[in-house]
């Protein structure tokens, strides 16, 4: 039970004012006339002054409430090393137990841990220590908070979300004074980098904490794809500048790691995951075309609508065998570079396209083989067959023959048909899908109105055309590839002839194809990773698909079955427990995929310090102090007093209370008053009348 005195004006402060001032106006002039009665009137102006503020006197019934002490326990994966979790425990349970002993003490326990249910977010998001802490603090009343106390190495990673403290934090850190630790960086990694040319990484191995003398160099491996580590010596403490050539397109998964010390605290941070996509400059494309036509142009424009194609274009505009009396002077033609073409700079081409071509003595059978030989080592060609593929002058019946994929049977089908997927076709990475692609619906695509009729004699037939004969086959030649299109019609497509077809998109893939990008390979296995989850793709021409087997980073595996999601494609997706390098299996196909940093942010600095937390400490005066050196112990402090010292941490009451009930009642009845004020007045009257 408490009381005060509180006023409740009836008039204004300002308007009170002015009657005061009125008061002690009026009683001066009255004393500087001399009247006698200046006291008593001035007394009984200030009893109604008084009067009028409303005073009464205020009783309150209050319940006392306790003092409320957060403690933050940090269970994150680096609290986890050398046996901080054990010291923390045991911390926790002390501290409890002395909090627990103070009267009018309430204990809040906040469990803090890394750990994203579900493999929600990154994966990676660290100690969330201050949201964690300003989650609470909306919990409960801040005037009532008298301490809080962390119990964590101090390596907290969103100070960003800092709130606005009450009272004083103190850190007891679980770090040991002998702690070191070995690290590695890599400080510049690009997302994509060009076949061919080399990319710089930056890298760095550092030690932190009291790392032992004497060591100034460490040894580094660096894995591609999960193949065997070439190990180098590298000096610890500096930048590391290591030129990278890629060796393949799409994803490229680089693992740099040094291996354990003796005596460092964790090895979970001499690892480092960098993951590439490999990407072509420039495709080169040699388009030789065997005469003008519609198509030649079409050809043309779309190899020239892409930025990243450098086009050379040989058309054979007049063959030798024309005679039409033109001097040779006069021709505005330049001779083509054929020999050096053919023969010096042929393996500069990522892709050579025959259009309509055919034997007419300008390019030699040499020149031809050599292009056999290109398509072997590697290369890739696409012939577009025109009419002249099913006569004797046939570009089959040159050396080239020996590796394209349909015999001519000297038929050309000269009617409109519609371009159709096969089944295999449906399957194969450069048609599947493409049916949806079409104007009037699936499979409506506009029609050709030639065809040369081929029997297949090797590789794929992935489009079919008037009866049901081959359109589109593909073929592996060697360490190459080679496309056969049964018709010159596809610009019809581009012209968009009753409604066309996806022309651009068949010949994007067609050439991808060709220069083995590994999303579009018929037999492949990848994996896309999103936090903590992959979806592993198996792509095949095969109906059914194995079991796909994942090795963890601890080397435990676990076979998972794959889906069939669409034709042609497997999926299966899993949730990985750990973060680092996951290989991925299914029969003769390997893969790697990295599921967050190999060094999350709980490893990148694992030394205990107080230097992070230090912003949010020292504005109240808490302390920092280490639990090896003992528990401190807990003392009373004055808001705005240093809150910690050797050997202690201060807590500052907050004497809060719940009101259960007020009372109010007036000082002085209002007759009272009344009286007084008019006594007052008139005993001055009387005394300045007797004078």
């Amino acid at each position: 039970m408490t009381g005060q005195i509180v006023f409740d004006p009836l008039l204004p402060w300002w308007a009170l004012s002015v009657l005061a001032a009125a008061v002690v106006l009026g009683g001066a002039l009255a004393l500087w006339r001399g009247l006698a009665g200046w006291a008593l009137r001035a007394l009984g102006g200030a009893v109604l002054i008084a009067a009028l503020s409303g005073p009464s006197y205020q009783r309150e019934d209050r319940a006392p409430l306790s003092d409320i002490v957060l403690m933050i326990e940090d269970r994150s994966a680096s609290q986890q090393l050398a046996g901080r979790a054990a010291r923390t425990e045991a911390a926790a349970a002390a501290l409890s137990a002395a909090i627990a002993a103070r009267p009018n003490t309430e204990l809040r326990r906040i469990e803090l841990d890394d750990v994203q249910p579900d493999g929600q977010g990154d994966g990676d998001t660290g100690t969330l220590m201050m949201q964690a802490l300003a989650d609470e603090l909306a919990e409960v009343p801040r005037g009532r908070v008298a301490g809080i106390i962390a119990l964590s190495d101090g390596r907290v990673h969103d100070m960003d979300r800092a709130p606005n403290l009450p009272a004083p934090l103190h850190l007891l850190h679980t770090g040991r004074p002998g702690d070191w630790d070995r690290r590695l960086v890599v400080e510049g990694a690009p997302a994509f980098a060009i076949l061919g040319e080399p990319v710089t990484l930056t890298l760095r191995v550092e030690d932190m904490g009291a790392a032992p003398e004497g060591a100034t160099t460490a040894r580094l491996d660096i894995a591609l794809d999960g193949a065997d580590a070439q190990r180098f010596e590298v000096p610890i403490g500096r930048k590391i500048e290591l030129p990278v050539t890629l060796p393949h397109g799409g994803r490229n998964v680089i693992r740099f790691s040094v291996p354990e010390a003796e005596g460092e605290l964790t090895e979970r941070n001499n690892a480092a995951l960098v993951q590439i996509n490999g990407v072509r400059d420039r495709l080169r494309v040699l388009l030789v075309s065997g005469e003008p036509h519609p198509g030649g142009r079409t050809w043309r424009n779309l190899l020239k609508s892409d930025s990243s194609v450098d086009l050379v274009h040989f058309t054979i505009l007049r063959p030798p065998m024309k005679q039409d009396g033109v001097p040779v002077s006069e021709l505005s033609l330049i001779a083509f570079p054929t020999r050096e073409l053919f023969l010096e700079k042929i393996d500069d081409f990522d892709l050579i396209i025959f259009d309509r071509y055919k034997r007419r003595g300008i390019l030699p059978g040499l020149y031809l083989e050599n292009v056999r030989g290109y398509v072997e080592g590697g290369g890739a060609v696409l012939v577009a067959a025109g009419a002249d593929f099913a006569s004797a002058d046939s570009i089959y019946r040159s050396p080239l023959g020996k590796i394209i994929p349909g015999r001519p049977t000297a038929r050309v089908i000269e009617r409109g048909f519609r371009p159709a997927i096969t089944d295999v076709g449906r399957r194969h990475p450069v048609t599947a899908g493409l049916e949806d692609a079409a104007a009037a619906g699936p499979g409506e695509w506009g029609r050709w109105m030639r065809q040369i009729d081929v029997t297949p004699e090797r590789g794929r037939v992935l489009m079919s055309g008037a009866d049901e004969r081959p359109l589109l086959m593909l073929d592996r030649v060697g360490e190459g590839r080679i496309a056969l299109l049964a018709s010159d019609q596809a610009w019809l497509w581009d012209r968009g002839f009753e409604g066309g077809g996806p022309q651009l998109e068949l010949l994007r893939r067609l050439a991808h194809w060709m220069m083995k990008e590994p999303e579009l390979e018929e037999e492949a296995l990848w994996a896309e990773a999103t936090g903590q989850k992959m979806r592993i793709i198996r792509r095949s021409l095969d109906e059914d698909v194995g079991a796909v087997t994942v090795t963890r980073p601890d080397g435990e595996q676990i076979e998972l079955p794959l889906e069939e999601v669409a034709p042609g494609r497997f999926e299966a997706r899993y949730t990985g427990p750990q973060m680092g390098l996951y290989r991925l299996r299914e029969g003769a196909l390997e893969a790697v995929v990295g599921l967050g940093p190999a060094a999350p942010r709980e490893f990148e600095a694992t030394i205990a310090t107080g230097e992070v937390l230090a912003p949010v400490i020292a504005p109240k005066r808490g302390g920092v102090m280490a639990l090896a050196d003992g528990l401190p112990r807990i003392r009373e402090v004055r808001a705005g007093r240093p809150a910690a010292g050797r050997g202690w941490i201060g807590l500052t009451p907050r004497n809060a209370y719940e009101t259960l009930s007020i009372t109010r009642v007036a000082l002085l009845p209002g007759w009272l008053v009344l009286a007084l004020a008019a006594g007052l007045v008139l005993a001055g009257w009387l005394r300045e009348g007797r004078r």
